[in-house]
């Protein structure tokens, strides 16, 4: 069914506009929490997963447009419709290609789950920028991470922002939350490699690091880094050697190398 919003306050529309992530995510009934992906290409990656629509917001003249194959993929769910202004005033922001679908969130899978058969993990600990986040999961995907681990004070991969980043990659690559990450992973078999600048690490391309049939690689917040516990405790603490004086790459592109390397 199409309804044409004519006002901000229209019944059904709010999970597009009045909800925060945190309401979108409702930890305390995870069974009721929902996501929203942007742009016709993010929502085929999402619908190809198996992930379920629950509601559709395009401009009036994506309908038989951009939008068409989505609506007939999504079946009978309620679709928004507005022009572009009013969509805009709604969301907060213009809608990237004019499409938005609201997608019910699935139950978190369990750490086993998720690192079942897997080789080559990676740890996300504390990175809160979404950017950031999505890039990291896009470079797991395409470099062959088999499994992403993400502590609780990690950005949601979720984020409307961090899926589109990711360009649906949050889709491909199997996910969840870990508290402890160190003391679980050596109870899977995983030797744990932090990323870090310190006076003891070795360069990424150590042969000891490939020669590990399971590694888990844990990267850190963009500015600190990760925790001096977290590093003390890992098996490597690994640095990619830098030239011309710099000291460091942003996190996101420092998961691209050692996925490449690692993988």
């Amino acid at each position: 069914m199409i309804t044409e919003i004519t006002s901000l306050s229209q019944p059904g529309v709010e999970v597009f506009g009045n909800l925060t992530e945190a309401q979108l995510r409702n930890k305390l009934e995870p069974e009721k929490g929902v996501f929203i992906a942007e742009s016709p290409k993010v929502i085929h990656v999402a619908l190809d997963a198996g992930y379920e629509p629950i509601a559709l917001l395009c401009e009036r003249k994506h309908i038989e447009g951009d939008a068409a194959d989505i609506i007939r993929r999504c079946g009978d769910i309620p679709i928004y419709t507005g022009e572009r202004t009013l969509l805009a005033s709604l969301t907060g922001y213009a809608l990237t290609r004019g499409v938005l679908c609201a997608m019910r969130r699935p139950l978190p899978k369990t750490i086993n789950e998720v690192c079942a058969d897997a080789r080559r993990i990676v740890v996300i600990d504390g990175v809160v920028d979404t950017t950031n986040i999505g890039a990291i999961f896009r470079s797991a995907a395409a470099l062959g991470m088999d499994a992403v681990l993400l502590t609780p004070n990690s950005c949601d991969p979720l984020n409307r922002r961090a899926v589109r980043v990711s360009m649906g990659s949050v889709f491909l690559v199997p996910w969840t939350w870990i508290d402890t990450p160190l003391g679980y992973l050596r109870e899977l078999g995983f030797r744990t490699a932090a990323m870090a600048l310190s006076d003891d690490s070795i360069p990424i391309d150590d042969p000891s690091l490939m020669s590990e049939p399971k590694l888990a690689i844990i990267m850190g917040t963009e500015g600190d880094g990760l925790p001096c516990q977290t590093i003390a405790d890992a098996d490597y603490v690994v640095r990619i050697p830098m030239m011309h004086g710099v000291d460091s790459l942003n996190v996101a592109a420092a998961a691209a190398v050692a996925f490449w390397q690692l993988k």
